[in-house]
């Protein structure tokens, strides 16, 4: 019997209405169907994040210890497998991927240790140093074919920008907007060509598991993968573990790890541009930008 943990019911729900209600519905008959396919048992309490159930498996052929991630498909989740066999072909550091069903979804992946996520170092400059690595090592690597681009992107975000910033009261938020539009508008012709994670942050790296090959390694899991440039990816570092006392060394250290050091105004561009995807989507659920993600904007067009 498969427990579905309550958070990721009310997430659906949350988000997805009627659609995440019936997809949380058909999961535990998809866990049995994986757990018979792929010759799996179950081997601890079921994980989740806003969209996945994570069942710690062993796969019974070789009590090899692995996950099975169950998660709905959407623009967002459908290239993961996509991303994590570049980045397993290129050995970067990416969850190893070992399975996989295109119809549904379903992964079967490396088990890492849980317990140890990055963002439980004590050390939050050190734990950027960690991130920053990370970034370098998987943007390093050229973007296969098929994956949702920065470039359409950046494209729908300045269509989309002076309609949400008419209907915004605060006579700052539309400048927010408007100043970050601008940024976007001057890099928009060269979106980039890498294999972004769209969505590394520091609970979506973990240690790698006592005794295994990856024991000791600091590995991404849970991409979103995007075609584009890599300034597009330090936000996430920057509003997680907020501190708006460390934005700029933050930013400064992430594009030193890059190698952005010498272009920092291109990768200041593409983290507003991420700034005013996160703004537009608050502002198409009524909601104003986030009083953090304003600072870190504010705080980048002040320099």
């Amino acid at each position: 019997m498969i427990d579905i943990p309550d958070g990721l019911v009310a997430a659906q729900s949350s988000f997805n209405g009627e659609a995440g209600r019936a997809f949380v519905a058909g999961l535990p008959g998809l866990a049995e169907r994986y757990l018979a396919q792929w010759g799996l048992r179950l081997d601890g309490a079921a994980m989740h994040g806003m969209c996945a159930l994570v069942l710690p498996v062993v796969r019974v052929a070789d009590g090899l210890p692995t996950v099975l991630k169950l998660q709905a498909l959407d623009e967002e989740t459908v290239g993961e497998p996509v991303a994590l066999r570049a980045w397993g072909a290129a050995g970067v550091g990416a969850v190893g991927l070992l399975d996989h069903d295109p119809d549904t979804g379903a992964l079967l992946l490396e088990r890492l240790d849980e317990q140890r996520p990055l963002s439980r170092t004590a050390d939050v400059r050190a734990a950027v140093g960690v991130l920053g690595e990370v970034l370098a090592r998987l943007a390093a690597v050229p973007a296969p074919e098929g994956l949702r681009t920065l470039g359409a992107e950046a494209e729908r975000m300045l269509v989309a920008a002076p309609e949400a910033a008419r209907t915004l009261a605060d006579a700052s938020d539309r400048r927010l907007l408007a100043d970050c539009a601008a940024a976007v508008r001057e890099v928009a012709g060269e979106p980039g060509d890498r294999l972004l994670h769209w969505d590394l942050h520091y609970d979506n790296v973990l240690s790698g598991r006592a005794g295994s090959e990856r024991s000791g390694q600091w590995v991404a899991i849970d991409p979103k993968p995007l075609v584009g440039d890599p300034g597009f990816e330090l936000f996430p570092a920057l509003v997680n573990l907020f501190d708006a006392g460390e934005v700029l060394w933050r930013f400064d250290a992430l594009t030193d790890a890059l190698g952005m050091a010498g272009d920092r105004a291109r990768a200041r561009a593409w983290t507003l541009g991420r700034v005013l995807q996160n703004a537009l989507g608050a502002v198409g659920d009524g909601e104003r930008p986030s009083a953090d993600q304003a600072g870190i904007a504010r705080q980048l067009l002040g320099r």
